[in-house]
């Protein structure tokens, strides 16, 4: 009996979980198939000036559109899952106190960071900080990301030069935010003129 349950309780927790779109590489794919995505990153867009495409690209870096994301536990001894080294989470991969940060100054009550209209309106957040704090223009997607990645008190002391990998993951961010914006073009016509984006 216990069994039954457990197995039926596993169906519907897993039905529960959003999966991320079947094709993340496009983003008109993508907006299609989540309905509600492209009204909410429009809205956090037309909020702190963000171009979706630039939010899109951050996202997918940071979670591959994962909702319930976290960095990877470390394993004690090689077989005992310990605690994590961040508090990264959702599909933003915002850290606990960049969260609560965001929740005091400009969240509302109640926003997650595995709701993805919550964390499109985090990320325009936090890149329209850096372009009020560090001057750095809201389509520079790559600069937008290293601070993003690495904090915007790391990016003033360019901790960022210290990490080759780190500015050459943020050339494939600015890559695809790119191709992203091309897609949108292609396809906004049809996003804005379709019902389940009023």
């Amino acid at each position: 009996m216990n069994k039954k349950v457990f197995l039926i309780m596993s169906v519907f927790l897993s039905a529960c979980t959003v999966m991320p779109p079947k094709n993340s590489d496009n983003l008109c794919a993508a907006f299609i198939e989540k309905d509600d995505w492209y009204a909410d990153a429009k809205k956090a867009s037309t909020k702190w000036g963000v171009p979706i495409e630039v939010q899109m690209a951050i996202m997918y870096q940071e979670s591959r559109f994962i909702a319930d994301a976290q960095p990877p536990r470390p394993w004690l001894l090689g077989f005992i899952p310990w605690f994590r080294d961040s508090s990264a989470y959702g599909y933003a991969q915002a850290k606990d106190e960049t969260w609560d940060n965001y929740l005091d100054k400009a969240g509302g009550w109640g926003a997650d960071r595995d709701d993805f209209s919550d964390a499109a309106d985090f990320i325009g957040w936090y890149c329209h900080v850096s372009h009020t704090r560090l001057g750095i223009p809201l389509t520079d997607t790559k600069r937008l990301y290293l601070a993003y990645h690495e904090g915007q008190g790391g990016y003033q002391r360019q901790s960022y030069k210290q990490k080759p990998w780190l500015i050459t993951v943020a050339d494939k961010v600015a890559a695809r935010a790119k191709l992203y914006q091309k897609q949108l073009n292609a396809c906004k016509h049809q996003l804005e003129s379709s019902d389940g984006f009023f």
